[in-house]
């Protein structure tokens, strides 16, 4: 008997068929059986599922006589399923590597609950990818439930194929689909009311594919009227259990707003249909209604239903409109007040910070900001943050305003100072005067700026010559390297020039800072802290590629080693964690550090960084701890981004081009042998010229203050060509 039974119903879908079947026949997860159910497809999947039978010993194909719908192919598969477990699975979607075995490993953990909801991402057909906009429902609790315990699993989209469903609760119910559209309507409802124990796994298991056409629920049709019945049979199972009589109001409700969500959709009935779709609506909405119910809407007519969704419209439109009005007409006056305030002369001791795209107090400026208070405390520091959520994270003691707000606004036409470490918005007018200070936010190994005009794919939706005239404001450019200086001066054909501060946000690695990184997220203090930090690709879209199994490398560092993920900062939000990540973080397997804030605190806390082709690789070497570089696919990386310099030629220790080669110098202990320490070294030599533990205090002095650096004995960078910082005494 297999653990999971798979249903697939076809129709129709022979352009996606293999993939489908591919996506499931090549998990890791091998206990498992296929029931295809060729739907009297009229196209060539009759012929796709026999050849997949053919081959593989777990794929049953099933030939209906006729064509009988989607719920009643998926009702034909059923008697065939010999599996604990049952999930029906749509041809046209596909699953993410490694999904089965999560699944089954969650059921076992959850000790085979009656349903296991789980995540899913919405793929276009464009490229693009969504995450499940309420995925975290999924991560609210780590315990089985009912639904009356956890209710919000039933504001999830109310979807067959993003659960799997204990065989035998199905049977012992009777569960089955009705015909027409929507079945999935009437089968979810009951399941999850009816389910005694009902588990969650919040990992992305499934891609729903979003076709360009083809999709039945898009196809303009009076077959969407078959709704109505589905939630007529909702309440007549209602009916049959009256002990869950108490969730009338609540589906009375989603019925209604299921229809009027139907009926405010384009494409889907006939526009001589729709006042009849109304009505019966309407009479449906009222024949279910529970004592005290509000009819809303559905009590009105339909030409005042019309009449109020046009209403909404324009009122929706005249905000816009008028949002629009005032920016254009409060452009002139906003310049005037610039002018009016330029008068008045810059602010000499105030100093406006941002960093992250005003994502709070972070990386080189807040390094920058921290010494300031503490050397040169009459300068008035203030950030700029772009909402009111990052303001809240903020420190009591630490002055801000909101991106694009009149504070803003007159704070940046009297500021002397800036200090980011990505450009500021493209309406700020930099006054004479005033100085910018550019941090960049890491040693360039990637292509940047002008360099990727020759890379398209790279360059997707970046601007860049906007950019470049953004960046004809900044004044001092930091650099903790002379690769960096070449660099940014190819990238930014600018006017600003070079300062050989070193990097302020390294300073705390060159001192050997604290970190509680490990006491958080309990790692035993004898482990070997393992972190891998790889960077995102742009030859793909959403950036996010799978490079290794991180459950397979867990296990393969063994007992006393701690393996901690660190995706790249804009995969924070988006799909990439939901996609085992997240999951293997609850469960103990890997420590998820990628939102952590703080990169420093990470690294601090890391005995080795294993890392592809991310700059944090010049940050981590300050600390002189061992670094692998995993290059499997530099070629692709290069050819798609390009790179400044060859990192698997001249890598800060030993480069491995495959998974079995990165396990084989963790199991040998090549990692951290003395060839490692000899390109470290040298690594070290040249991209940590600058860094000393010093660069914070050597921007505040020279740049912000305009004072020498003291000689104290403290290796100080020479300066750089036509570069403004005065001698050091």
């Amino acid at each position: 008997m297999p653990r999971l039974s798979l249903i697939v119903p076809c129709f129709q879908v022979q352009g996606f068929l293999r993939e489908c079947l591919d996506s499931v026949l090549e998990q890791s997860f091998h206990d498992i059986e296929v029931i295809a159910v060729d739907d009297r497809s009229p196209d060539g999947c009759g012929a796709i599922l026999d050849e997949y039978a053919d081959r593989d010993p777990r794929v049953k194909v099933l030939h209906l006589p006729e064509n009988v719908g989607l719920g009643r192919a998926r009702n034909a598969g059923l008697p065939y399923a010999t599996g604990d477990f049952v999930f029906f699975l749509d041809s046209d979607d596909t699953l993410v590597p490694g999904a089965l075995g999560a699944i089954a490993d969650r059921l076992a953990e959850t000790g085979d609950p009656d349903v296991l909801v789980f995540d899913y991402a919405r793929t276009y057909w464009w490229g693009g990818t969504r995450r499940n906009a309420l995925a975290e429902v999924l991560g609210a609790t780590s315990e089985v439930f009912t639904a009356a315990g956890h209710p919000a699993i039933l504001d999830l989209l109310m979807v067959v194929w993003n659960k799997v469903y204990r065989r035998d609760f199905i049977e012992e119910n009777g569960f089955r689909f009705p015909p027409g559209y929507y079945e999935d309507t009437p089968w979810t409802f009951p399941v999850l009311l009816s389910a005694a124990r009902i588990a969650t796994l919040d990992r992305i298991c499934l891609n729903y594919r979003q076709r360009r056409q083809g999709n039945i629920l898009s196809t303009t049709s009076r077959k969407h009227f078959d709704v109505l019945d589905q939630y007529r049979r909702v309440f007549a199972f209602l009916d049959s259990r009256p002990e869950l009589d108490r969730w009338r109001p609540y589906l009375h409700r989603k019925m209604g707003e299921h229809c009027l969500d139907i009926l405010a959709k384009p494409d889907r009935l006939p526009p001589a249909a729709k006042a009849e779709f109304f009505r019966r609506t309407a009479e449906l909405y009222r024949a279910f209604r529970p004592e005290g119910a509000d009819l809303g809407v559905l009590g009105g007519t339909y030409p005042a239903y019309l009449l109020r969704q046009r209403a909404g419209r324009l009122g929706r439109e005249g905000g816009r409109q008028a949002q629009r009005v005032r920016r254009t007409a409060g452009a002139p006056a906003r310049r005037a007040l610039t002018g009016l305030r330029a008068l008045r002369g810059l602010d000499e001791d105030l100093v406006l910070y941002s960093a992250s795209s005003h994502r709070g107090l972070l990386g080189d400026p807040a390094a920058v900001y921290r010494t300031a208070r503490e050397i040169a405390p009459h300068l008035r520091g203030v950030w700029v943050v772009k909402d009111a959520e990052v303001a809240a994270g903020l420190p009591a003691d630490v002055e801000h305003v909101l991106l694009d707000s009149p504070d803003y606004r007159r704070l940046t036409a009297r500021a002397k100072f800036f200090v980011n470490d990505v450009n500021w918005p493209g309406a700020l007018v930099k006054r004479p005067g005033s100085v910018h200070v550019h941090t960049h936010r890491g040693t360039p190994l990637k292509y940047l700026g002008a360099d990727l005009l020759g890379k398209p794919g790279a360059r997707l939706g970046f601007d860049v010559p906007q950019m470049l005239r953004r960046a004809d404001r900044w004044d001092h450019s930091l650099v903790a390297n002379r690769h960096s200086e070449l660099v940014w001066e190819r990238a930014y054909p600018c006017h600003f020039a070079s300062a050989r501060t070193g990097s302020p946000r390294n300073d705390v690695l060159v001192r050997g800072g604290r970190s509680d990184f490990r006491d958080r997220h309990g790692i035993p203090g004898d482990h070997t802290v393992v972190l891998y930090a790889p960077t995102r690709r742009d030859y793909v879209r959403g950036g996010h590629v799978d490079r290794i199994d991180l459950t397979r490398f867990a296990a393969d560092l063994g007992a006393g080693h701690t393996l901690v993920v660190r995706l790249h900062p804009s995969l924070v939000t988006g799909p990439a964690r939901g996609l085992g990540l997240a999951e293997l973080h609850r469960r103990g397997i890997v420590v998820d550090a990628t939102a952590e804030p703080h990169a420093a605190e990470v690294m601090l806390a890391a005995d080795v960084l294993v890392t592809d082709y991310s700059s944090l690789m010049f940050d981590y070497a300050n600390l002189d701890r061992p670094i692998v570089v995993h290059a499997d696919d530099w070629a692709t990386f290069t050819a798609s981004r390009g790179a400044y310099l060859d990192v698997t030629a001249e890598a800060p220790g030993h480069v491995s081009h495959s998974y079995r080669e990165l396990a084989w110098l963790f199991a040998s202990g090549g990692w951290r042998d003395e060839e490692s320490a000899r390109l470290r070294a040298d690594f070290r030599s040249r991209f940590c010229e600058f860094d000393d533990g010093r660069a914070a205090e050597r921007v505040v002095r020279t740049l912000l203050l305009g004072e020498p650096m003291p000689a104290d004995g403290v290796r100080l960078p020479e300066p750089a060509s036509g570069h403004r910082l005065p001698a050091s005494t």
